[in-house]
């Protein structure tokens, strides 16, 4: 699939000029944010970028992107369904 962005000419310059492979860090960047979102899978993510498991992994810690990270609701779900299949627990 191929997405145009369309930027003004001077913008588009001006990036190329920092970034000479911007066409790549925007693929890199819309692809991380869908990762982030729940979007694409690590596999798919890794498929796009072209990296294998462990590089994957390597390149969203640098994104500062924790895989599987739990929210306060999974947890509190999490301890929903423990306290309903194995009962409260006692303290």
């Amino acid at each position: 699939m191929a997405v145009t962005v369309q930027l003004p000419s001077d913008v588009e310059q001006r990036l190329r000029a920092q970034s000479p492979d911007l066409d790549a860090e925007v693929t890199e960047a819309v692809v991380l944010d869908l990762f982030r979102r729940g979007r694409l899978s690590h596999y798919e993510l890794s498929q796009v970028l072209g990296l294998d498991r462990f590089q994957t992994d390597a390149y969203l810690k640098h994104h500062n992107v924790i895989d599987g990270t739990l929210t306060m609701k999974d947890l509190d779900d999490q301890a929903q369904t423990l306290d309903r299949v194995l009962g409260p627990v006692r303290r």
